[in-house]
Parts: C-alpha cells; sequence; structure tokens
C-alpha cells in the first residue's frame, strides 16, 4: 500500500484496503432473542432508565449512526424510520440480522467479555454468528462472585478463587476488572497484606446474600494483583458507563500510583473507554511502557463527533499502545456502527495528515495496522489473523 485511502473509501472497503481485519479487543455477546422497539432503544444509552417522557434514544449520535450504518445492510435505505428499521429486522429474524451485520464489520478478532449476566452469545455463538474467531476475556469480580456461591470460609473461598484465575489465565487471552464500577478507581495501589484478605472474605461472605457482589476494597485490591501476578493483560474500565458507577471516581489517573506499583511485574495495563478522560489515559500510555488505550464505546456514543474523540488520543498516546474496540453489547448494530465510526474516524485522520504533508503515506498505512489489528494481536498473543486476511 503506497497511498492512504480517500476518506469516504475507508468505511466501506476496509476489509480489502490492505490494512486487514480488525481486532475488537474488547466486547460483550449479543442478545439471543428478539426486541421490541423499547427493548432495542435500551441499548442506545448507558442509562438504565425509560427516557424523558415525549423522547427516545434514537435521537442521540448513536441512534443516527445505527440509522446511518445499518440499514442498508438489511436491504434499506440509509435513516429510514427506526419502526420500518425494526420490522426488517424482525422480517429476516434475529440469527439472518445479526449475520448479516456482524459480517460486514471487517472485525476477524472479538475478544469478548464473558462476565455479563443475560441472554446473550457465547464467544463461540458470537464467532459463528460472524463466521470468525472469538476469544474470552475473564472478568475477576464475576469469578470471586461463582466462587463465593460454593465456599463455607474464607479459606475454601481463596483457595477456590486462586483455582479460577489460574485456569482463567490457561484459556483466556486476559482479565477484565470493573472496580470503577464496584469502588472506583481511588483504591490504594499495593497488594493487600494475606490477613487483611482473609478478615475481608469473612466479612463479606458472612453478610453475602446469594449472588451478592464483591465490593469490598481489599477483595478488590486482591482481585488486580492475582490477575496481574498471571502476566496476562488486564483491562480496566474507565471513564463513563451506566449510573452504577461515580464518573469523577472512573479517573484513569486515579491510577497512577497501582501504575507505578505495577511496572515491575511488566504485566499490561489496558485502559478502556476512558472519556472524558481518554487525554488522561494517553498520557499514560505514553509514560509507562506497559499501559495501553483505547476509546471504546466513546466512538459509538460520540457518533459524528468520534474522528475528534481519536483525533484528541492520537495527540500523545504512541500509535504502539492505541487499540480498537467496539465494548459492542446485546446488538449487533453495535458491532457495526462502532467498526464503521472507527474506520471512518482513522480514514479522515489519516487522510487529512498525509494531505498536508505531516505524515507520509507509509507511515499512515502502517499505523493503521497498528491501531486497527496489530498491538492487539502482539498484545494478547492473538497467533494468526482472522478470516478475511
Amino acid at each position: 500500500m503506497t497511498t492512504a485511502p480517500a476518506q469516504d473509501a475507508w468505511p466501506d472497503t476496509w476489509p480489502d484496503s490492505g490494512i486487514g481485519p480488525l481486532v475488537d479487543h474488547h466486547c460483550h455477546g449479543v442478545v439471543r432473542h428478539g426486541l421490541d422497539e423499547d427493548g432495542f432503544a435500551s441499548y442506545l444509552t448507558e442509562s438504565d432508565l425509560p427516557p424523558a417522557t415525549g423522547t427516545t434514544f434514537f435521537d442521540s449520535q448513536l441512534g443516527f449512526a445505527v440509522r446511518r450504518w445499518c440499514p442498508p445492510l438489511l436491504g434499506l435505505p440509509a435513516h429510514c424510520p427506526p419502526a420500518d428499521y425494526l420490522a426488517r429486522r424482525r422480517e429476516l429474524g434475529v440469527r439472518k440480522a445479526a449475520e448479516l451485520l456482524l459480517r460486514a464489520t471487517g472485525i476477524g478478532d472479538f475478544l469478548v467479555d464473558t462476565g455479563l449476566p443475560g441472554d446473550l452469545t457465547t464467544p463461540d455463538e458470537l464467532a459463528s454468528a460472524a463466521g470468525t474467531r472469538a476469544h474470552e476475556v475473564v472478568r475477576l469480580e464475576t469469578l470471586a462472585e461463582r466462587a463465593a456461591d460454593t465456599s463455607d470460609g474464607h479459606r475454601s473461598f481463596l483457595d477456590s478463587l486462586a483455582t479460577a484465575v489460574q485456569e482463567a489465565a490457561r484459556t483466556g487471552v486476559g482479565f477484565k476488572s470493573v472496580v470503577a464500577y464496584r469502588y472506583g478507581l481511588d483504591l490504594p495501589p499495593d497488594p493487600p497484606p494475606p490477613g487483611e484478605v482473609r478478615a475481608a472474605a469473612d466479612r463479606w461472605l458472612a453478610a453475602r446474600a446469594p449472588g451478592g457482589r464483591v465490593r469490598d476494597p481489599v477483595l478488590l485490591r486482591h482481585l488486580l494483583w492475582s490477575a496481574v501476578a498471571t502476566g496476562l493483560p488486564l483491562q480496566l474500565h474507565t471513564g463513563f458507563g451506566d449510573p452504577d458507577l461515580r464518573l469523577d471516581r472512573c479517573d484513569p489517573l486515579l491510577l497512577t500510583d497501582f501504575v507505578r506499583a505495577v511496572r515491575p511485574t511488566g504485566c499490561p495495563l489496558v485502559l478502556l473507554h476512558t472519556y472524558p478522560y481518554h487525554r488522561g489515559a494517553a498520557y499514560l500510555a505514553n509514560v509507562y511502557p506497559h499501559v495501553f488505550t483505547d476509546v471504546g464505546l466513546a466512538l459509538a456514543h460520540t457518533g459524528v463527533r468520534a474522528r475528534t474523540v481519536l483525533a484528541e488520543t492520537l495527540e500523545l498516546a504512541p500509535f504502539g499502545k492505541v487499540l480498537f474496540s467496539t465494548d459492542a453489547y446485546g446488538l449487533p448494530e453495535l458491532y457495526l456502527v462502532g467498526a464503521r465510526l472507527f474506520t471512518h474516524a482513522l480514514g479522515g485522520l489519516l487522510t487529512e495528515w498525509v494531505d498536508e504533508g505531516a505524515w507520509s503515506p507509509g507511515d499512515a498505512a502502517r499505523a493503521a495496522r497498528l491501531i486497527a489489528s496489530g498491538n492487539a494481536r502482539r498484545l494478547y498473543g492473538l497467533d494468526s489473523p482472522g478470516p478475511g486476511a
């Protein structure tokens, strides 16, 4: 490849652009059942509440992006009314609509966080629908809660948890923590002493109702350091999400002391989503060799402003430290929109920088390959590109 693709060509020709298939290094499963209009629209927001009276979640950057990119793949004009789109979706059926959308994403590998509850596809089912590959990212808090369900005291709990972490390290490509949701990122940075861990486990197990979440800061620190000990990449939710978190406690800069404490181990830390703190995350990726970053679901939720958000990340983050992800959950549309907005934003930026002489075409193509897939393949040890490479 000797020239950067034209801006408008990137989204539709990405699999054949010379860059190769994308690696979506953080996503979730797709719902297996059909959805009515309200159910569908609920996936277009991070809110866990209905829209305000007289409004709809379709009237958002993400809602407009879905209506721009998805209808043509189901045989409808772009920007068609939501009711028309959902009727066509029902006509095709859940499986067929998912296949049409997922196979058009240009994604060759999905790294799937399996910690969310609900009627969602497994990594294997997602791979089958997309005609490509999927790998598991294991959520630490889910491991702890499953171990607690079968434990009768701190000794059996901690033994079961240690075994579960080691087994997950053999089968998964990385770990994920939602400590940002359960407590916040302003945790003490060092591993908790064993006595504190045992006491915290006893307190939690004694007070825990069946299925109760782990929120104790000592146990959350123990989980983080258990994952660090494996050496596999550790994904950390940062930045915005649903109302279950406090956004002011999700700034990745709050992790600075933890980042410093982890550095001697060499364990890679991957900062997910990061918006609106993406410039701080880019700084951490710039100054610490084991820190990586993405803007994940921020691109889908910022829609036509995705190019600005990505440009702000690329101001400071080294190009070998930035990853692509969709954080898609529930709707196959979200994988398609996440991929289209990413390739459109990246293609537009690189075209602009090449045209003004700031970047050479060869450097633009090389940086695109790194961000789209190469960095993730190196970081997670993916052996070869998925189908379509």
